[in-house]
């Protein structure tokens, strides 16, 4: 997540105040005394912002500002002044600094300063990994968007089975995408120049199953919500794909796979037929970090099927976005997308919630910012955000939020 800071000043107290402010804030503060100390942080992959002092012995912050710019011309840099120094920062927003503030200052400006920085530079490391996912050229990047690691590991999860050539079923909530991800298995696998053919499992007769059998042939069929599948059904399609002739069958379900092992439910030989490869699509509420990167995209689709200009996405809206469960995930951020774009937007859904509701959100969502900013690490999650492990633990527990799912 793009939430560091890279602060620079010579002044160990000033150093030591700010990053204070910034810490308690919820970034992660790197500090340096020099121009020296500061310049191996610079990369163009730094993910987050740098905010240096102007006056400073040896190289001053208009020496750091020109490697930046040379480093990442698109990584901010805050320049902070002191008091009548302001022809000086004049001339560092000409050599293209991000925005100065007068030493002091008040720390709700500096705060807001920093993270409408960090929001700048969040969109462009967004863009830049999605410009590079889609030169990639493949379906996986095409299709199935997000930043996050469950989103990395869908892709990388439908790519195998891709290539794996068996049959698939894919596990996920209701509006998680799991045809989206039956899609992409598809274009990713040798029978991609072949159909690629979806059906409800739940109104299949005798008559259309045989015929979308023979339809998909030569290349994949879909069916959704496989658990559905009537029991007569269940037997025609096992005696289908046993002949070796039927097209390879890609199976979603939004049962658990325990539904599955319960005697009686479903054949037993035709799931473990189905289930040669499994692949779980992650809810929202798993990777809020994805949520943004999908409204966008969503936002623009809608913005070129009603033939509009795609509104501009605030902060705010995307802070909104973030603090709801989203249990019809994709999906019901879609509809979400499509709304705002035609301006049909009804205020934020947290007003209709209690304070404790709220405030238990934002503490699920403080304790997921953490385990993802230390790679699902509690321990070091836990020590950033002040609790003792045990509490850490309790609270994990409270909200259901798992520590392996970010690592």
């Amino acid at each position: 997540m793009t939430d560091s800071v890279l602060l620079v000043d010579d002044d160990r107290a000033v150093r030591e105040a700010l990053g204070q402010t910034l810490m308690l804030a919820g970034y992660n503060v790197i500090r340096a005394g020099s121009y020296i100390e500061a310049k191996d942080h610079i990369i163009g992959a730094f993910p987050g912002v740098i905010v240096s002092d102007i006056r400073m012995p040896g190289k001053d912050g208009f020496d750091l500002l020109a490697h930046t710019r040379a480093t990442d011309p698109d990584l901010p840099v805050i320049l902070l002044t002191g008091e009548g120094d302001i022809p000086m920062a004049v001339r560092g927003l000409q050599a293209g600094a991000f925005n100065f503030l007068e030493k002091p200052c008040e720390t709700q400006d500096f705060l807001n300063v920093v993270e409408n920085a960090l929001r700048s530079r969040r969109t462009v490391m967004e863009n830049r990994v999605m410009k590079q996912r889609l030169e990639q050229g493949d379906a996986a990047a095409r299709i199935l968007h997000g930043v996050s690691h469950q989103a990395d590991e869908l892709r990388a999860q439908a790519r195998r089975a891709a290539g794996a050539g068996t049959e698939v079923m894919i596990y996920g909530a209701p509006g998680s995408g799991n045809s989206k991800v039956a899609e992409t298995i598809h274009l990713l696998s040798d029978a991609a120049a072949g159909p690629f053919e979806k059906r409800a499992a739940t109104g299949l007769s005798a008559a259309s199953l045989q015929d979308v059998l023979s339809v998909a042939k030569g290349g994949s069929l879909y069916l959704d919500e496989i658990a559905n599948l009537p029991t007569e059904l269940q037997f025609d399609l096992l005696a289908a794909l046993e002949t070796g002739e039927a097209p390879r069958v890609i199976s979603g379900t939004y049962r658990p796979p325990e539904f599955f092992d319960d005697a009686g439910n479903f054949n037993t030989e035709l799931f473990y037929r189905l289930n040669v490869m499994t692949i779980r699509v992650p809810s929202l509420k798993e990777r809020p970090e994805d949520i943004p990167v999908l409204f966008r995209h969503y936002v623009r689709l809608a913005a070129e099927q009603s033939g509009t200009d795609a509104p501009e996405i605030t902060a705010e809206v995307l802070s909104g976005l973030m603090a709801q469960d989203w249990p019809g995930n994709a999906r019901a951020l879609m509809n979400a997308a499509m709304r705002f774009t035609l301006g049909l937007t009804e205020g934020d859904a947290s007003e209709d919630l209690g304070l404790a509701e709220q405030m238990a959100r934002v503490e699920r969502s403080l304790l997921s910012d953490a385990l993802r900013r230390f790679h699902g690490n509690a321990t070091e999650a836990a020590k950033a955000l002040k609790l003792p492990r045990k509490t850490f633990y309790d609270k994990l527990a409270r909200h259901e939020i798992r520590a392996d799912l970010y690592r």
